[in-house]
């Protein structure tokens, strides 16, 4: 189909422009939610870092314990002790929200434990049996603490790369469509009023002749 017999109208002309309107608008708030989550994936990235620096520390100070809890106490004395605990640690998982994104919020309890609610009994154990349970305990913490850490910054990073897809999408394709397409449009609606113009021009000169 030739150019000229494309006849746009003023409403299409309207419509492009509010399109435009609202991918700009659309794009501005997705840009700043780009640049937000870009930078609480930083802050939470600096956590991660900390909580895997602290979790590989007290992996080598439980694994430490427990190698001397077996040379002192003996394997089936560290087993022993160990079926003696009635109560395991008890795990809530909640959610909350982070710039749109939902993310695990990890609670626990019944981790840490008394010397009483370890149940293996104080005067059947040496030092190093509660040792190596509270090390162990520890361990638990840091591990919970740290997959909270990580899910949370898989999931901002899934959404910053969505995000990101989507803004350039408006920037280098939805954008420069709409305004090609506003552009074609006006100048055809230019056009077609000149022709209009020139129409009525000659069959004025018509009439008068």
């Amino acid at each position: 189909m030739a150019l000229r017999d494309v006849k746009p109208t003023r409403s299409e002309l309207i419509g492009l422009k509010r399109r435009i309107a609202l991918s700009e608008r659309g794009y501005k708030i997705l840009k700043m939610k780009r640049d937000g989550l870009i930078l609480e994936f930083f802050k939470v990235l600096a956590d991660a870092k900390d909580s895997r620096g602290e979790l590989l520390q007290k992996y080598q100070r439980a694994v430490e314990s427990m190698a001397l809890a077996n040379t002192v106490e003996g394997a089936i004395g560290v087993k022993s002790a160990a079926f003696s605990v009635k109560e395991v640690p008890q795990i809530t998982l909640t959610s909350k929200n982070i710039m749109g994104v939902v993310v695990p919020k990890i609670e626990s309890s019944k981790v840490r434990k008394s010397l009483v609610d370890r149940g293996y009994g104080i005067l059947g154990t040496t030092s190093i049996i509660d040792e190596t349970a509270t090390s162990f305990e520890e361990l638990v913490e840091a591990i919970i603490e740290s997959a909270e850490i990580e899910t949370t910054m898989k999931r901002l990073l899934s959404e910053i790369e969505s995000t990101k897809r989507r803004v350039n999408a408006l920037e280098f394709k939805v954008i420069p469509e709409l305004s090609e397409a506003r552009d074609f449009i006006k100048m055809r609606l230019d056009e077609m009023e000149r022709e209009e113009l020139f129409r009525l021009k000659k069959i004025k000169a018509r009439m008068k002749a």
